[in-house]
């Protein structure tokens, strides 16, 4: 176990909690403990600041459970594995978040030992899915019939009818389509590693790692060109919806922790025809260019569009948004992001470099700002202060609000009212 894995330990039992991060030898495990919480919320804020190889959860938990919770880790941390702790034979519950990137579900009660050897599977489990992205990133198993095609259509112009229906046809023989009723939509994508001085530096056997990567979620095709891979994705507009983003976020995180090296990748917009191909490369590479070439993340050319001048403008824009909507309760990166027509990791980005802290603390600061002017300004009772806030659970509210303001509301509105009665002549 010569890596050692980073993990969060999340579960709402304080004795539970708080044996397993004390009893457990996690360096002789493979791991390293970075952190725990004792609710759905704390847990999300840790992965977010502390991005773990692994989240150790209980399923039902405060404010937000495990299920959300993993949901919400995807979009965040996609490459994150997820393991359940849970006292209740909730497997058909937990087969909800399967698609979240779940290594293991485990029931309680559950001794030192029981963990203890779990764990070792896990690690041994996140070995080799590293060990086949660091292997494939080393290797060139040359070229089929699918890729030759699809370099020709990316890479040149778009053919004359004739040659386009050829290449249909082709497209067909050789399992690219699988029959004349197959019609999906492609969306290119181009990636590449950075070297220390901020040049690209992709080897050739890198399309193999992007491509077992887009695997997991589209249909696809990758092919290395000089200075960087290019990747044909197929798929449905819900697939592209679902899973695109994601997967733009999980290959400079991988390729981050597991070759340690910053990787940059362009995105192009989604078109419905192979002979669209070529300008949907000539987007993502222009995406490529006009991202910042000094950070790993991904950049989409649906982003550059000339509502957007700037990052900072999007910033300013988001907390403008966030600003008049903060009290709806479904308000989420994703929502803000569909309201600005731009990238969950685009607008998730900005926000973190503009206005120095997470979409998530952001929120919650506007929250409590608004939540303390309505204790110290109004007669309107905690459950009722909590719905004007954005929060539906009164005790999430309480929790929330002691946490930012160091004292409870009840707490701070009876101090508030002993120091006015105090200033009464």
């Amino acid at each position: 176990m010569n890596t050692l894995y980073t993990v969060v330990v999340a579960d709402d039992e304080d004795e539970l909690r708080e044996a397993v991060c004390t009893m457990i030898p996690w360096q002789e495990l493979g791991f390293r403990l970075v952190g725990s919480a004792s609710n759905g919320l704390d847990a999300l804020q840790l992965v977010e600041e502390r991005q773990p190889d692994l989240l150790l959860t209980d399923i039902r938990m405060p404010f937000i459970s495990g299920i959300e919770l993993a949901r919400q880790v995807r979009q965040v941390r996609p490459m994150t594995h997820i393991a359940f702790l849970s006292g209740y034979d909730d497997f058909e519950y937990a087969q909800q978040a399967i698609q979240y990137n779940i290594i293991s579900y485990m029931l309680k009660p559950l001794t030192v030992k029981g963990l203890g050897e779990e764990l070792k599977n896990i690690h041994e489990k996140i070995d080799a899915q590293f060990a086949v992205f660091r292997q494939a990133a080393v290797q060139d198993n040359g070229q089929d019939p699918r890729t030759a095609l699809l370099m020709a259509l990316t890479l040149d112009s778009c053919p004359d009818p004739e040659g386009l229906s050829q290449a249909e046809a082709y497209a067909r023989q050789c399992g690219l389509l699988r029959d004349g009723n197959d019609r999906p939509c492609y969306t290119v994508i181009v990636s590449t590693l950075l070297s220390a001085d901020g040049t690209s530096d992709t080897p050739p056997s890198f399309a193999m790692s992007v491509d077992q990567l887009a695997a997991k979620y589209l249909r696809s095709v990758s092919f290395f060109v000089p200075g960087r891979v290019v990747t044909v994705l197929l798929g449905e507009p819900a697939d592209f919806e679902a899973y695109l983003y994601i997967l733009a976020d999980e290959i400079p995180q991988i390729a981050d922790r597991v070759l340690g090296r910053r990787c940059r990748i362009g995105v192009s917009r989604m078109t419905n025809t192979l002979s669209s191909l070529h300008e949907a490369y000539c987007e993502a590479v222009e995406a490529l260019r006009q991202g910042d070439r000094g950070q790993s993340g991904a950049q989409f050319i649906s982003d550059l569009g000339p509502a957007v001048k700037g990052g900072e403008l999007l910033c300013r824009r988001a907390l403008e948004v966030l600003d008049q909507q903060y009290a709806d309760a479904g308000l989420s990166l994703v929502s803000l992001s569909e309201m600005l027509g731009v990238s969950p990791n685009h607008l998730s980005a900005c926000i973190k470099k503009y206005a120095g802290e997470t979409f998530i603390n952001t929120l919650i600061r506007r929250r409590m700002e608004a939540a303390r002017e309505l204790l110290s300004g109004s007669t309107l009772k905690v459950r009722e202060i909590a719905a004007r806030c954005g929060y539906t659970d009164q005790h999430y509210f309480s929790y929330c609000f002691k946490k930012y303001c160091g004292e409870s509301p009840n707490a701070m509105r009876r101090r508030l009212d002993g120091e006015r009665a105090g200033e009464e002549p």
